[in-house]
């Protein structure tokens, strides 16, 4: 999907921060006023969603991967592969979870405001993208005002508000409808946990559309991420409380940690050996007792060990099967046979290891490893 990038603040040569549109805006009107605070730190550009402000109307149906790969080739087409900050309001803060799903390796963190791993019911989506079909964008204008805004906000910021509206009412309609479409299907809670990549979630106390303690239980899933409600905003915080939000984003983007490359390949190589299932379940149980130990097998195990030359994985795993029943660990020798299965042992070539370490381990610690054994085997 080709989406257009829109310069709004900041020079070349300074931090790039890729900032997205809500459903119905364009990014100029939601970011404007944030990326005037946002530019004297940041080279700030903002994505188009198709049919949206300056971008090219579509008729085909696409998928919040399908923008989140949009932005990482828009970025690679016109700023080269770089890497970068990236912020989101709503749809925009979608995309910003399913980039750091689908490009961890690109962004240095992802801030997304008022927003979810699923927002709205499918049901909704399709009866509002009916309705837009059938009567334009200015059919939903009185309703998106009620809920993008915060009580007072029309008449204190008059001409912000105005500019949001009228992005509304321009916005294509057949590409109105395929975002909502898009949203409809757009369900990643399951997924949170294998985020990897620090996270920012900005949440307004009056958005109904994506509550504050819906996008707060969902940070918390989020290994490290970090959660601030807004007070006195609704669901388009980029323009109701810009310098707030401009404030909140540089200190995020500038204290990011610096990438880790050998803790980033120990989880590579984690997840390839022991299956995504395993590895998400023991970070949802990572707690403050447990963080650090999580951290260290990742980085020195998984980063330092397994990814050394000097031995094939399937015989990294016949060392490690080996050395579990020596040491009677038998709940890792559990997932480790699975993840033998999965570095090409066969089941004949497991029995031979069991053997093997009966008689130079003892009999009594095979015979409970051969009992394991059965129980993983006969999974198939």
């Amino acid at each position: 999907m080709k989406l257009s990038l829109v310069q709004l603040a900041g020079a070349e040569g300074r931090p790039t921060l890729v900032v997205g549109p809500s459903l119905g805006t364009s990014v100029t009107a939601l970011w404007s006023r944030a990326a005037a605070h946002l530019g004297e730190r940041f080279h700030v550009v903002g994505w188009e969603l198709p049919g949206h402000g300056s971008g090219t109307p579509v008729q085909d149906p696409f998928t919040i991967a399908d923008l989140a790969a949009g932005v990482v080739e828009a970025v690679d087409r016109t700023l080269g592969a770089v890497t970068f900050g990236y912020a989101g309001d709503s749809v925009g803060g979608a995309v910003g979870l399913q980039l750091a799903l689908d490009a961890p390796d690109r962004l240095t963190g992802a801030a997304v405001l008022c927003t979810g791993a699923r927002i709205g019911s499918d049901r909704s989506w399709h009866e509002r993208a009916a309705r837009v079909r059938s009567m334009g964008t200015p059919a939903v204008v009185e309703m998106s005002a009620k809920r993008w805004f915060a009580p007072g906000f029309l008449e204190r910021e008059p001409d912000a508000g105005t500019a949001l509206l009228r992005s509304l009412q321009d916005t294509d309609r057949e590409s109105y409808a395929l975002v909502c479409e898009a949203l409809a299907a757009f369900d990643i809670r399951g997924r949170l946990s294998a985020i990897g990549v620090p996270v920012l979630a900005l949440g307004g106390s009056h958005d109904a559309a994506t509550p504050a303690a819906v996008l707060r239980e969902e940070t918390a899933a989020v290994p490290g991420g970090r959660f601030v409600e807004l007070d006195g905003v609704a669901h388009l915080a980029p323009a109701e409380a810009p310098r707030t939000v401009a404030d909140l984003l540089t200190d995020f983007f500038v204290c990011v940690p610096a990438r880790d490359p050998v803790h980033e390949a120990g989880m590579k190589v984690r997840r390839a050996v022991l299956g995504d299932a395993h590895v998400d379940r023991a970070i949802e149980r990572t707690g403050d007792v447990t963080r650090d130990f999580q951290e260290f097998i990742t980085r020195y195990a998984w980063g330092s060990v397994w990814t050394r030359p000097g031995l094939a994985r399937r015989d990294r795993s016949i060392a490690v099967l080996t050395a579990l029943v020596a040491g009677r660990h038998f709940e890792e020798l559990e997932f480790h046979l699975r993840a033998a299965l999965t570095n090409g042992l066969s089941r004949e070539e497991i029995v031979e290891v069991l053997l093997q370490s009966a008689v130079y381990v003892g009999v009594p610690a095979a015979n409970t490893a051969f009992g394991v054994a059965a129980r993983v085997l006969a999974e198939g």
